[in-house]
Order: structure tokens, then C-alpha cells, then sequence
């Protein structure tokens, strides 16, 4: 990225996701193609930041048109955090950059990146967007009942990792992503709200990811997932 030219910087973490991880990086290169023709003179870079892989992540990551940064860290607030800073090196104008960040057992739609340039366009500073768990992993009745409990058009506003993307200069402002292990993106936000940001919430281009019930994290996405399940089963 050329230090003051409008960018775009996708951040993935991965740890360990050689299962899901092709799909991922398939879904956004072609999210960054599309975003390069319908916004054209917008430069957008990705890196991929394999956090302790011990898996084929890295060979599968290298194998895509994307940076890659291996880490240690074993936390995906680290991840995050390095992951933006290693892409911002060298950038003059912070305000000039949006950060997307998605996960690397997630498939963002096609459109993801210029929806959230758009967005941005209309005064966004963070835009929120919707993720749903890969219905193949789910029962039926789970699935029925995400639809029920998820209709179109009215987007929660839940701070999801998986689907994110705001302002350089306001995720600086609010203190970037912090070393938690679960909830970076939520105290990220919130950070965000506290110095007046405007957020917008968007279901305009739904995250698909995996609909697993344990997940890298302990209270992550796949929480809620199994969760729901045991809900609606009425398990425990």
C-alpha cells in the first residue's frame, strides 16, 4: 500500500483452521477482486496471521494471493492487533485506511468489502455486520429457528470479529485491539462508541461461518451456536 493512496486492510486470524481455511481465503480473494473493479484507485491488502498453527494453515495460506504473519501468541486479540499493525506500517494517513477484519473459518460474500466502503462512503466510522453459522453444520430445526429469530432487514448490532470494519484513524483512537482471548472486537467497539464514532449495523452482506459448537475461544460464536442447539433440544 502506497502511504497515502485510499486502502483497504483485511486482517484474518488463524489458528489451526486447515479445514475451513481454503473456503475462507477462496471467498475473499474474490471479495477483493470485486471490491478492486467497483472501487477503482482503492488498494487493498490482506494478511493472514497464523497465530501457533501446527496444522496446514500456513502452507494453505501461502498458497493465496495474501500476506502471511506467524505469531505465538495464541490469543486472537494479539492476532487481530499484529495483524492491522504490520499492514499500517508505512500508511501517513490513518483516515485515509479501513480496516476489515473476518476469521479464518468464515466466508464472507462477494460484496463484503464494498458494502463496507459504501457504508463508510455515507458516514460510517464502524460498520457492524451480521454472521450466521453454516446451516450444513445445524439441524434443521436450529436452522429454522436462526431464521425465525433473525429477519431481514433489522440487524441486531452484536459486535461479531467475523464481520467488522471500521476507520484506521478511529481504531487507533480507540486503543486497538486488545490481548483478550475472547470479546476484543466488543471492547474494541465499545472503545469506539466512547469517542463518538458513528456505528452502523448491516445485515447487506451476511458472514457465513462454521457452525461448530467449540470453538477457538471460550466464549466465542461457537458458544452461542451450541448453545442455541441445546436450547432448542432441549438438552441439560
Amino acid at each position: 500500500m502506497t502511504p497515502g493512496s485510499p486502502a483497504v486492510a483485511v486482517v484474518v486470524p488463524v489458528h489451526n483452521e486447515a479445514e475451513l481455511l481454503d473456503d475462507c481465503l477462496a471467498a475473499l480473494t474474490a471479495a477483493i477482486e470485486h471490491t478492486r473493479r467497483t472501487h477503482p484507485g482503492v488498494l487493498v491488502s490482506a494478511v493472514v496471521v497464523l497465530d501457533a498453527c501446527t496444522d496446514a494453515s500456513a502452507r494453505i495460506a501461502r498458497s493465496w494471493p495474501v500476506r502471511t504473519l506467524s505469531i505465538d501468541a495464541r490469543n486472537v486479540g494479539t492476532a487481530r492487533r499484529q495483524g492491522v499493525a504490520a499492514l499500517l506500517a508505512g500508511l501517513a494517513s490513518p483516515e485515509d485506511v479501513w480496516i476489515s477484519t473476518t476469521d479464518g473459518d468464515s466466508v464472507v460474500p462477494v460484496a463484503w468489502l464494498s458494502h463496507q466502503l459504501d457504508l463508510r462512503a455515507a458516514g460510517a466510522d464502524v460498520v457492524l455486520g451480521t454472521v450466521r453459522p453454516d446451516f450444513a453444520d445445524l439441524t434443521v430445526e436450529h436452522a429454522e429457528h436462526w431464521l425465525q429469530t433473525h429477519p431481514r432487514g433489522h440487524p441486531a448490532g452484536n459486535v461479531h470479529g467475523a464481520n467488522l470494519g471500521l476507520r484506521a484513524d478511529v481504531y487507533l483512537a480507540a486503543g486497538e485491539f486488545a490481548d483478550l482471548d475472547q470479546h476484543e472486537d466488543v471492547e474494541l467497539v465499545r472503545a469506539a462508541r466512547a469517542h463518538g464514532a458513528r456505528v452502523v449495523a448491516t445485515d447487506g452482506n451476511e458472514v457465513i461461518t462454521s457452525g461448530r459448537f467449540w470453538g477457538r475461544t471460550p466464549g466465542g460464536y461457537a458458544a452461542f451456536v451450541r448453545a442455541t442447539h441445546e436450547r432448542i433440544a432441549g438438552v441439560g
